[in-house]
């Protein structure tokens, strides 16, 4: 029955993940989904989380949004997960135990803004640290049996072939960069109360946190002033240099954008925004940083 339940709640965790682009509302954790008749929840008080269908075994483990996130794994791509406590033969930390011993998959929520969190998952309890009161999980899929599969494919080696430990490390690297982006992006559109900076577009699952500087550059830190909440066609518009904001908040179009004659998602869409000024976040804090905004700006007149 467990068995079956976690592999429901697989299938349901990706509907979420895909429904909310990938940060989850805790609220909709909390009240789960509905399983032959019975309300199955995701997470609860504990970050250790058992729903009272299960028996010892947790259903999922939970951190809190608190970063940075790079101290969360070892060097060889296994996440650190602290005990509930400080007792290792609390029962919260004894389920644990008792999933690393029966190789079952767990889920891992990260949480990447106040009240949203990121699951990853299947992940799997690989060795156990009483004396520090933590245990190492794996988050690699060389360990599981197709992807939302129950048992794991092989058991877990502490010094693994030198290819998986490749394919650890490079799995730990993706997850870490999917944190950090789920995070950037929950900020950003936390700072500007889910509102598109240009158009005013208030719906979430339209709107991107866009870098100014991007990420792969100097002063391309994933933080709130160096983002801008755009939906889907102005953030295209703005990597392409489309659209360029002045370090006093002025929006231009490109030249030729404004010579064109099309339709009105054109006129209105587009070359309606010029000489517009963009919205901004209330708090001074969380506004985009001028110098950036300078340095972006003469890109976009260069392209131009």
């Amino acid at each position: 029955m467990e068995e079956e339940i976690r592999a429901a709640a697989f299938r349901w965790i990706r509907s979420q993940y895909e429904l909310h682009g990938g940060a989850i509302p805790r609220q909709i954790l909390e009240f789960g989904f509905e399983h032959m008749g019975q309300r199955v929840t995701l997470v609860g008080p504990a970050g250790i989380w058992k729903p009272r269908q299960f028996d010892t075994v947790p259903l999922s483990i939970t951190s809190k949004f608190q970063g940075p996130y790079d101290d969360s794994f070892t060097d060889d791509g296994l996440l650190v997960y602290r005990y509930r406590g400080d007792d290792p033969s609390h029962r919260d930390n004894v389920g644990l135990r008792e999933a690393m011993q029966t190789r079952t998959p767990l889920i891992y929520f990260h949480g990447v803004a106040r009240g949203r969190y990121l699951p990853v998952w299947p992940v799997f309890v690989v060795e156990d640290h009483p004396e520090s009161l933590s245990c190492l999980v794996a988050i690699d899929p060389a360990y599981a049996l197709g992807g939302d599969g129950p048992k794991l494919a092989e058991p877990y080696s502490a010094q693994p072939p030198e290819s998986v430990l490749g394919i650890r490390k490079y799995i730990a690297t993706f997850t870490l960069k999917r944190l950090h982006q789920t995070a950037f992006r929950e900020t950003v559109l936390a700072a500007y109360e889910s509102t598109c900076a240009l158009c005013r577009l208030k719906h979430r699952e339209l709107l991107d946190a866009a870098h100014i500087i991007a990420d792969s550059l100097p002063k391309g830190d994933p933080v709130v002033q160096n983002g801008l909440c755009l939906c889907k066609i102005h953030h295209a518009a703005f990597d392409q240099n489309i659209v360029g904001v002045t370090p006093d908040y002025i929006v231009r179009v490109r030249s030729d954008i404004l010579d064109e004659i099309d339709g009105p998602m054109l006129l209105h869409g587009l070359q309606g925004l010029h000489k517009s000024t963009l919205i901004v976040p209330h708090r001074m804090k969380d506004r985009p940083d001028p110098e950036r905004l300078d340095m972006r700006y003469k890109e976009f007149l260069e392209a131009g």
